[in-house]
């Protein structure tokens, strides 16, 4: 992959969000459209972007019983997909019926933990061991499961490509050197995620909500 971003479409109309596309097009790499996107555009709007020419990331986190995982996988066929989530939490049979299900080329990706929660948060939910842990444990079972590989946060993408050396890992909340954490709470720069070994980086709002986008994304893809 030539350039690894992906910028996280926060944007929820669609024109601003075609305009933001023609803005930082020559500096990314594809387009992550998740669930504010989808649920307020669906397919129309997911096609819509599509046609800017850029791949496509349906950001959807699939986690239900198999039969309808597959069963939405196999609808959102029509879209074309380069990358599709769904939670590793949900499972092996889960994640094994999404592989099967997915369109050719498409990889599937099983989402560990989410860069919004910390180790608190864990024990929240009842989950015990660090973030460190939950991540390789997810990531182990997503593997034995067939899937293509992982979302995870830069904290530990490292660690996991040395497990799984052929992985396609997915790092999220990233955040460029001096820039707002925002709700993030486990964050790396850009950079550093590529060097331990992520497949693609998904930015978001330190592009889109950039007073100038265009350098932003030029700025982000210089470190590269």
């Amino acid at each position: 992959m030539s350039n690894p971003v992906y910028l996280a479409l926060d944007v929820p109309q669609i024109e601003p969000a075609k305009a933001l596309i023609s803005k930082v097009k020559a500096h990314i790499g594809g387009i992550k459209l998740g669930l504010e996107f989808f649920c307020a555009h669906g397919g129309h709007g997911v096609h819509e972007i599509a046609h800017m020419g850029l791949p496509i990331f349906l950001d959807l986190k699939f986690h239900d019983i198999p039969n309808t995982v597959a069963g939405a996988m196999q609808a959102i066929h029509v879209f074309e997909p380069s990358i599709v989530t769904v939670h590793a939490s949900g499972g092996r049979a889960m994640m094994e019926d999404a592989k099967a299900a997915a369109a050719e080329g498409c990889k599937v990706v099983g989402v560990t933990m989410l860069t919004s929660l910390d180790e608190r948060d864990l024990r929240a939910t009842g989950t015990e061991g660090t973030p460190h842990d939950h991540v390789m444990r997810l990531a182990e079972l997503a593997h034995s499961s067939g899937l293509d590989g992982i979302v995870c946060s830069g904290q530990e993408v490292g660690q996991v490509r040395k497990q799984w050396k052929d992985g396609f890992f997915v790092v999220p909340g990233l955040r460029p050197a001096g820039s707002l954490t925002g709700d993030q709470k486990r964050t790396v720069t850009p950079r550093q995620a590529r060097d331990d070994g992520a497949s693609v980086l998904v930015i978001g709002r330190p592009i889109s909500r950039a007073e100038d986008p265009e350098a932003a994304a030029r700025a982000i893809e210089a470190t590269l």
